[in-house]
């Protein structure tokens, strides 16, 4: 299975330049202009590594990475940029960067980079609930074998039940997993994803907690 980019950047001869590379190499790349575009890819789309500019226009690439850190993305993220500034780089790293690449840079580099920061986040897939195993490279669930199609917020949230299989998941901190402080959820879609996830797996239960929150059980 092919790992999938998420590429921000705003010069259009050198995102498709970039878009060459990658795909050269096998990578599945979705390419955005703009950093709320970017962001909102991110609700709807799973991907296995960001490849961001950070002088974008409306949401800056460090300002993207914040939020998606305060959403609990760990997806991997590497940043490209002319910025000579210590400081700059600095907010880079502290707000979720796993590496950079200043501009202009060599392809190959840039190709081992990306190598190395994927097979740093690897983890081997592991079973976790009867029928159930999460790929962390690949950022997939699945259930019998068979993928699940499923949506950035229902894998969080799945994801989220099996890391707490037969415990009682707390409203609050599926709001805290699913939406950022700026998005607002409610318990109504909270119930939405959670019908969709029952339909999904037949032969699991899902228990709700009245008042209190989900359990997921074999």
């Amino acid at each position: 299975m092919s790992s999938s980019v998420l590429l921000l950047e705003d010069d259009v001869l050198l995102g498709e330049t970039l878009v060459d590379l990658l795909e050269e190499e096998g990578y599945v790349v979705t390419h955005f202009f703009n950093g709320q575009e970017a962001l909102d890819a991110t609700f709807d789309a799973k991907f296995n590594l960001y490849l961001l500019d950070i002088n974008v226009p409306l949401l800056d690439g460090v300002s993207l990475l914040r939020e998606l850190r305060g959403a609990d993305d760990t997806t991997p993220a590497i940043f490209l940029t002319s910025h000579k500034d210590k400081s700059m780089i600095e907010q880079g790293f502290v707000s979720g960067a796993d590496d950079y690449v200043k501009k202009p840079f060599d392809n190959d580099e840039l190709l081992w980079r990306i190598k190395a920061v994927l097979q740093r986040s690897y983890k081997d897939v592991k079973e976790v609930a009867g029928g159930l195993r999460h790929d962390r490279e690949h950022k997939s669930i699945f259930f019998n074998d068979v993928a699940l199609e499923l949506s950035q917020k229902e894998y969080a949230l799945l994801l989220l039940l099996m890391e707490h299989i037969g415990e009682t998941v707390p409203k609050e901190l599926i709001f805290e997993r699913l939406w950022s402080a700026s998005e607002g959820g409610s318990d109504g879609a909270i119930r939405v994803y959670i019908n969709r996830l029952k339909l999904l797996l037949p032969t699991m239960k899902i228990e709700n907690i009245r008042g209190v929150g989900y359990k997921l059980v074999q």
